[in-house]
């Protein structure tokens, strides 16, 4: 791919799939019998649907009671999701901390957009520095609305002050690229370390990892 007439101005990032390794399996294969009660569970009960009100703004104290009162026997699993939320990420993607880094020393802006409920922000800050790389991070728990509305694209925009043609956008997940690029956003899938570093290098910033041998 040829570089583009002009560098992007700022980089934006997803953070769970492309910073930081989340998946709720890691919880559960401690807390029910086998594999298949995990998939059943995370398919049934604790499902992405249901999280996913906690990533439009839904307190998870507020989100657990009427799941409860329909899944009674798996009250303490329920729960467990905002309890021992930690233990469903295992660090960071190899290498993405690395290219943040290298961007943010070279005066690259970084930000973040991320569905993320509000109240667990914290913990990602906390556990994981380079987060304080981002200039801003736009946390769809705490704007109430989520990828892939418009809406949370149109939010990012502003809190950048780019125009969304000079920002690239970097998620795993293609339903949020397609969403992004329908808004303007040169939005790219995420797969690896080392596919982001050729994907900026196509866009005119290979000199911010070449001198590390990088590419």
């Amino acid at each position: 791919m040829a570089a583009l007439n002009a560098p992007p101005r700022a980089v934006l990032f997803d953070l769970g799939g492309v910073l930081v390794d989340w998946d709720p399996r890691r919880l559960y294969r401690k807390l029910l019998s086998d594999e298949a009660e995990v998939e059943r569970f995370l398919a049934e009960v604790c499902t992405m649907e249901w999280h996913g009100a906690h990533d439009a703004g839904a307190s998870m104290a507020d989100n657990a009671p009427a799941l409860i009162a329909r899944f009674p026997h798996y009250e303490a699993e329920i729960l467990a999701w905002n309890t021992r939320w930690p233990e469903m990420f295992d660090g960071e993607i190899d290498g993405v901390a690395a290219v943040i880094e290298r961007l943010d020393d070279a005066q690259i802006p970084v930000y973040a957009l991320s569905n993320l409920p509000a109240e667990k922000w914290g913990h990602i800050e906390e556990t994981y520095p380079v987060t304080r790389r981002f200039r801003d991070v736009i946390v769809s728990g705490e704007e109430g609305v989520k990828k892939p509305d418009r809406r949370i694209f149109e939010i990012t925009a502003q809190r950048l002050g780019e125009a969304p043609q000079n920002v690239v956008f970097f998620d795993d997940l293609q339903t949020n690229v397609d969403a992004a690029r329908a808004f303007g956003f040169d939005a790219v899938l995420f797969k690896t370390a080392a596919g982001m570093r050729e994907a900026l290098s196509a866009r005119g910033l290979g000199e911010v990892f070449a001198r590390d041998g990088a590419l």
